[in-house]
């Protein structure tokens, strides 16, 4: 699939802000089943600085500093991505052993699993969660398997509430709601899969917001959109889950930035100097052109 991707961001404050710094992550990469054709940012008012750069994930960095009196920051993203179909699913080894596999490698390359075993700033491994997940992995089964499994498990058992949750809630409180969104459910499946020993990933990106010919819309598009990345064994390498919509990630998603949860991956951080509140509104457009 070819899209055409538009999203913008408008931050306004209620008072003018004098100085802001902030670091942006939405600009999208080249990535393996994705080919970026071009990409433009544009931010108003023009930064008095602004810096690219790349994490330690390879995603990148936007890096921007505003030295003139605001009331209203608009970023705009444009890009046009080609995204391949998901590939025949091959065989996978018992959950044990690519765990084993994982605990025994000494690759600490910026795609190795071992960065996603442990608990980071918005995932904990909580003990209910993981023996929630524990029932999709008896004993011998295929770690592709187990982890589809908890996919469908999660869809079935949570229900997605907008109101429920904020940006800042954590995998336990979300799970003990059972309500939360996409951000929610990638972080409960997280967790879940990290407190068995099993590398997973939070992927931060985007849905196609024509739905298909005859399917229903999927859950998130028009929004910003989060899903997971299991790692399911040396010959298999990354598989992308969807829980919000219990799906396999595949040419309906297009992949922003990649991180062990929301914080490394968030579309824009930054501190600025405000007296009152302020107010986000983010539009998103993923329209299919082949």
């Amino acid at each position: 699939m070819i899209y055409d991707i538009r999203q913008t961001t408008v931050c306004s404050y209620a008072s003018p802000v004098a100085n802001a710094r902030h670091v942006l992550r939405l600009t999208p990469i080249n990535r393996p089943g994705q080919r970026v054709t071009v990409t433009t940012l544009q931010i108003e008012p023009e930064p008095a600085l602004r810096r690219e750069t790349q994490d330690f994930f390879g995603n990148r960095i936007t890096s921007i500093a505003l030295e003139q009196p605001h009331d209203e920051l608009t970023v705009k993203m444009a890009a046009r991505i080609t995204v391949d179909a998901l590939a025949a699913a091959s065989p996978t080894p018992a959950f044990e052993a690519v765990r084993e596999a994982v605990f025994a490698s000494a690759d600490i390359g910026p795609d190795a699993p071992v960065h996603f075993l442990f608990p980071s700033r918005m995932v904990s491994l909580d003990p209910e969660i993981r023996d929630y997940a524990r029932d999709s992995f008896p004993p011998g089964r295929p770690v592709r398997d187990g982890v589809i499994d908890l996919m469908h498990r999660l869809k079935a058992d949570m229900t997605y509430d907008a109101d429920a949750t904020t940006v800042t809630t954590t995998a336990p409180m979300s799970f003990a709601l059972r309500r939360g969104v996409c951000q929610d459910f990638a972080h409960i499946m997280i967790s879940g899969l990290r407190g068995l020993g099993l590398p997973a990933a939070y992927v931060s990106g985007y849905l196609r917001t024509v739905p298909r010919e005859g399917a229903a819309g999927l859950m998130g598009a028009d929004a910003m959109h989060a899903w997971v990345l299991a790692w399911c064994g040396e010959d298999t390498g990354w598989v992308g889950l969807d829980p919000t919509n219990d799906m396999l990630a595949s040419d309906d998603h297009v992949t922003l930035a990649i991180g062990r949860d929301y914080a490394d991956v968030a579309p824009m951080d930054g501190v600025i100097l405000i007296s009152g509140g302020q107010t986000i509104d983010v539009s998103v457009n993923v329209i299919p052109v082949a």
